[in-house]
């Protein structure tokens, strides 16, 4: 998972520098000059320019030119929506990595699936949210232990008061080392997890070190159990239960879902999609959870969900496996939530202004990966937001 610690670089460091492998643009547009022109006609986007919903396409397209000529990074696609339209997308030639198998150059567009990592973990709250709302699982206050009578010799008092909640926040207070220690390293918790043939124990073996539901710290495991607890709650995986209560309503049909070697999905960081439907999730968050007229995630749980509940890392707030941050527009201080992946993975979700940004990178080793992303959105998105006209008496 990306060490959003990063961020603390000094950005005057990433506006000097740019992308890892020299990007050049596929042929997606018959104009040459063309910059961030969405393409219509692929699904159920509406298409519109940027100045119609207030944004400057002026200062957008320089960002194209950025990450195409940059030698430190490696971004692979840029989605700007607006007011539930499409209205910026750009697409890069790059080298990319299919959960750390490298698979060479790949030339993304409008179709071409990416690997989102750890942005899996925001799509499973998502669809606890919906458990819940339907009745399979009680309430985030279950302990989580109650679900695994088959792991019951691992139970101690302390571990006994994880809860659902815990989970959710990343505070199950279980020693988890994921952060701190390399994904290059045998001893990192979700390496040691991932590579075990019951990742499930993994998860739940080692001590509390703290008090659950008190201290933040960064952990797969606590999303590997989430979706285990949706497939004893429902008999099915997350993968299926995504696929069928969250995309299939929002038309996303294209997706994949890595496993693990014992066939259950990797809950923590295994969603492949499409940018332009991860573009959709946003927009549905936007909408409070809804769509088209249905409401496909209760409005209540986005909004718990995208609360603040805990400190995180660095700078940023924690709410239910997702970042909460902020922006500084025209000196008023704009809050967002964030589904983060390793390697730059990022979908903004900016309720302020009506605004969702996708970002899709293989900077998966890249020290600037915490960095761009917050390039795109502060340097360029943010800066084209056109003023609105003075109130007229």
């Amino acid at each position: 998972m990306v060490r959003i610690a990063i961020i603390l670089i000094s950005l005057m460091a990433a506006l000097a520098m740019g992308g890892c492998k020299r990007a050049e643009a596929p042929a997606l547009h018959a104009d040459p000059n063309a910059c961030g022109d969405p393409i219509g006609g692929i699904d159920s986007w509406q298409i519109a320019t940027p100045e119609s919903v207030g944004l400057s396409r002026a200062v957008l397209c320089p960002m194209v030119k950025w990450l195409a000529e940059s030698k430190l990074d490696n971004v692979h696609a840029v989605l700007v929506v607006r007011h539930g339209k499409l209205v910026f997308e750009q697409y890069f030639t790059g080298a990319d990595e299919h959960l750390g198998r490298a698979v060479g150059n790949v030339t993304f567009g409008p179709t071409v699936r990416h690997d989102e990592r750890s942005v899996s973990k925001s799509v499973v709250a998502l669809v606890m949210g919906i458990a819940i709302d339907r009745g399979w699982v009680k309430s985030i206050d279950e302990p989580v232990l109650s679900f695994f009578p088959e792991y019951a010799n691992l139970a101690t008092p302390q571990k006994s008061r994880i809860t659902i909640r815990d989970l959710l926040t990343m505070s199950s207070g279980i020693e988890w080392h994921e952060e701190d220690v390399p994904y290059t390293s045998p001893d990192n918790s979700e390496i040691i997890m991932d590579t075990s043939s019951d990742p499930l124990r993994a998860a739940l073996a080692p001590p509390i070190v703290a008090a659950p539901g008190q201290i933040w710290n960064y952990n797969s495991g606590s999303t590997e159990l989430l979706g285990a607890i949706l497939k004893k709650a429902t008999g099915q995986g997350v993968d299926e239960l995504a696929g069928t209560l969250l995309f299939a309503p929002l038309g996303i049909t294209d997706f994949t879902w890595y496993k693990h070697s014992n066939l259950s999905p990797h809950a923590a960081g295994g969603l492949r999609l499409r940018p332009r439907d991860l573009a959709k999730i946003g927009q549905l968050i936007l909408q409070h959870g809804s769509w088209n007229g249905s409401q496909i995630v209760p409005a209540a749980w986005i909004a718990e969900a995208t609360a603040p509940h805990l400190m995180g890392e660095a700078l940023f707030f924690y709410g239910y496996q997702f970042w909460l941050g902020r922006s500084l527009v025209d000196g008023k201080e704009i809050h967002w939530p964030a589904a983060v992946g390793l390697g730059g993975q990022r979908l903004f979700v900016v309720p302020a202004l009506d605004l969702v940004v996708v970002v899709n990178s293989g900077m998966y080793t890249s020290p600037l990966q915490g960095l761009v992303p917050l390039e795109v959105l502060d340097r360029y998105v943010m800066r084209s937001l056109e003023p609105s006209p003075p109130a007229t008496g």
